[in-house]
C-alpha cells in the first residue's frame, strides 16, 4: 500500500499591507514592496535625532545591506508631500519584500526542518567574511583590526553595561548585571595573547554586525540576509566569530540550542576558523546581552509587547550561562599511582572540551624517548630524579600558561604531591585570571596496586615506587578528593560537577559542536 504523504499546511494568507516597528525604525509593508524610515532618536550606539542623519544611514544601509542581498535593497527615496500627511521629505530605504512564511525565525518556531537553510547560511556568512574587507585599503583593514583587540572589546562590554544599568531593579536584577561585568572583564583580563593572535591572522571582518534569524529568508535561490548593522561602523568591524554567534546566540533564544551547535559545527567548517570554545561562549555571552538591552529599550520606548521584559531576563540567563561555560580553566588531577588520576583526567577532558596535558608523557618527550615507552627506575632514579622532575613540571605548565592565555581550558594530569608546584599552578592560573580547580584522586592501597599490574601507559611507576611516594608527599587539604573505586564513570561526574557546580554555565553544547581532532581520545597538545 503506498503511503499517502501529509499534507503541508496552507500558510496564511500575507496581509497587502502592514507596519512593523523596532527600537529604531519604522517597516511599511505594501504589496511586493518595503519601504523602511528612521526613528528620530538618539541612543548611546546609535544617533537618527536629524534629517541628515536618517537620510545617510538609510544610503549606508542600502550600500553595506547589497553586499549580502543585492537583489533585496532597490535604492533610497523620500516620503511624498500630501494635504496631512506627516514626515514629508523623510528619507526611506527601498526593497522588494520577503515573503513572511519563509522568514528563518518562524521556520524554527514552527519546529519545520531547516538543517540545509541553517548549513546554507553558514556557508554564505563564511564565504561573505572570506571576501571582506580583504578588497579594502590598508588603512580600512588597519582600522577594522583595531576592533578585535581586546580594549576595544572591553569597550564595547563597558559601553551596553552602562546603558543597562538604569534598568537595574526596575527590570534585571542588580546583581545580574554586577555578575556580567565582573566575568567578562576576566575573560578578557587573562586572553590578550588569544585575541593579538585573531587580529594578526586577519579574523577580524567587515562583518553583518546583527545576524538575526527575524532578519535571514529562506528562498528557493538561497538564503537572504537582510539588515546589517549601518549606524556605526564600529560595531560592524567585529570578529568573524562574534559575527556569526549573533545568529547562533537568537537560535538559542528561539529554543533551537541543536540549530546553535550545528551552525557554529558548520560554520567553522567553512571558514577553517580555530578558535577555542571559550571565545565562542564569551562572544554568545555579549550577543545575549545586546539582545537584553534592546528588548529593555524597546520596553522604556512603550512598545506594547508585553513579554519584553520576560525575554530580556530569559537573555540575561543566556548571557550568564554562556560566560560561565566559557571561563577559561585550569584543572589539576593528582594522585598516587593507581589511583585513577589519568583515567579521570581524560574524563575530564573529553567531556568538557578542555585540552589535556600529562606529566607521564612530557617525563618520556623532553628525554627523547616514545610516551609508552617502558623506562622503569627507582624512586628519584632515572628519569624520576628531582631535576628531571622539576624540568617536567615546569614544561607542563609553561605549556598550560600558553593555552590559558589563548582561551584554551587545561586539564592537567600529574602527581602534584610537591606543594611548591601546586603554588606555580596557582600563579599561573592568577596570571591568567583562569578558574582553578584541584582534585586528588583516592583508592584503597590494595585496589591501587592491583591497577599498577601489567597496565600499559607511559607510567613507569610500581608499587613499591608508590610507597615511597606517600611518604613524601606533602599535605593537599585544599583539593577535593575523589573517589575512584566506585568506576571511572562516577569519578568523571563528581569531578565535571566540581569544576562546573549546579546552576552555573556548562559547555553543554559548544564543545561536541568545536572539537578538535584528538590523539587517543583527548586533545592532547604537543609542542609546535
Amino acid at each position: 500500500m503506498t503511503a499517502v504523504p501529509t499534507p503541508m499546511p496552507t500558510p496564511m494568507p500575507t496581509p497587502y499591507a502592514a507596519v512593523r516597528e523596532t527600537h529604531t525604525g519604522v517597516v511599511i509593508l505594501l504589496g511586493e514592496h518595503a519601504y523602511k524610515t528612521k526613528k528620530p532618536v538618539a541612543f548611546g550606539f546609535c544617533d537618527f535625532s536629524t534629517l541628515a542623519l536618517r537620510a545617510e544611514a538609510c544610503r549606508r544601509e542600502v550600500d553595506l545591506n547589497r553586499r549580502l542581498a543585492p537583489d533585496v535593497y532597490l535604492g533610497v527615496g523620500t516620503m511624498p508631500a500630501a494635504e496631512g500627511l506627516t514626515g514629508a521629505g523623510e528619507p526611506v530605504v527601498l526593497m522588494r519584500r520577503m515573503p513572511a512564511e519563509r522568514r528563518l525565525a518562524a521556520l524554527v518556531q514552527s519546529g519545520a526542518d531547516v538543517e540545509d537553510e541553517i548549513r546554507q547560511v553558514a556557508r554564505l556568512v563564511a564565504s561573505f567574511h572570506e571576501r571582506t574587507p580583504r578588497q579594502d585599503a590598508d588603512e580600512h583593514l588597519a582600522e577594522v583590526a583595531a576592533e578585535g583587540s581586546r580594549e576595544a572589546l572591553q569597550a564595547r562590554w563597558t559601553a551596553n553595561l552602562d546603558e543597562m544599568e538604569r534598568f537595574g531593579g526596575a527590570v534585571l536584577d542588580p546583581t545580574d548585571l554586577t555578575a556580567i561585568g565582573r566575568e567578562a572583564e576576566a575573560f578578557l583580563a587573562g586572553r590578550e595573547p588569544l585575541l593579538s593572535d585573531r587580529v594578526a591572522e586577519g579574523r577580524i571582518v567587515d562583518g553583518h554586525g546583527d545576524l538575526l534569524a527575524d532578519d535571514i529568508f529562506c528562498l528557493p535561490d538561497g538564503p537572504g540576509i537582510l539588515d546589517c548593522l549601518e549606524f556605526d561602523d564600529r560595531l560592524r568591524y567585529v570578529d568573524r566569530i562574534d559575527d556569526i554567534a549573533c545568529l547562533a546566540m537568537d537560535l538559542e533564544r528561539l529554543g533551537a540550542p541543536g540549530l546553535t551547535a550545528r551552525l557554529l559545527g558548520w560554520y567553522r567548517e567553512y571558514s577553517n576558523d580555530p578558535a577555542p570554545p571559550s571565545l565562542v561562549h564569551h562572544y554568545l555571552a555579549y550577543r545575549a546581552f545586546v539582545r537584553a538591552k534592546v528588548c529593555c529599550l524597546r520596553a522604556e520606548q512603550g512598545d506594547p509587547d508585553a513579554q519584553l521584559r520576560e525575554q530580556a531576563h530569559a537573555l540575561i540567563g543566556i548571557t550568564r550561562r554562556h560566560l560561565g561555560a566559557g571561563a577559561v580553566r585550569l584543572v589539576l588531577v593528582g594522585g598516587l599511582p593507581g589511583t585513577g588520576k589519568t583515567t579521570l583526567a581524560g574524563r575530564i577532558a573529553d567531556e568538557l572540551g578542555h585540552v589535556l596535558l600529562s606529566s607521564d608523557r612530557i617525563r618520556k618527550e623532553i628525554a627523547g624517548l616514545n610516551p609508552l615507552e617502558r623506562a622503569p627506575a627507582t624512586y628519584r632514579d632515572g628519569l624520576y630524579t628531582p631535576a628531571h622532575t622539576a624540568a617536567v613540571y615546569a614544561e607542563l605548565l609553561g605549556r598550560a600558561e600558553l593555552l590559558l592565555g589563548r582561551g584554551e581550558s587545561v586539564v592537567l594530569d600529574a602527581r602534584w604531591s610537591s606543594a611548591t608546584e601546586r603554588a606555580a599552578a596557582a600563579k599561573i592560573a592568577t596570571r591568567t585570571h583562569s578558574q582553578l580547580t584541584t582534585l586528588c584522586c583516592k583508592v584503597e592501597a590494595g585496589v591501587a596496586a592491583q591497577r599498577m599490574v601489567g597496565r600499559s601507559g607511559p607510567s613507569d611507576a610500581d608499587e613499591a615506587v608508590a610507597r615511597e611516594m606517600v611518604a613524601d608527599a606533602d599535605p593537599w587539604p585544599e583539593a577535593a578528593c575523589i573517589d575512584t573505586e566506585a568506576g571511572a564513570p562516577e569519578a568523571a561526574r563528581r569531578a565535571v560537577d566540581l569544576i562546573h557546580p549546579a546552576g552555573e554555565g556548562r559547555p553543554w553544547f559548544i564543545a561536541p559542536a568545536l572539537a578538535r581532532p584528538r590523539a587517543g581520545g583527548h586533545r592532547i597538545v604537543q609542542p609546535a
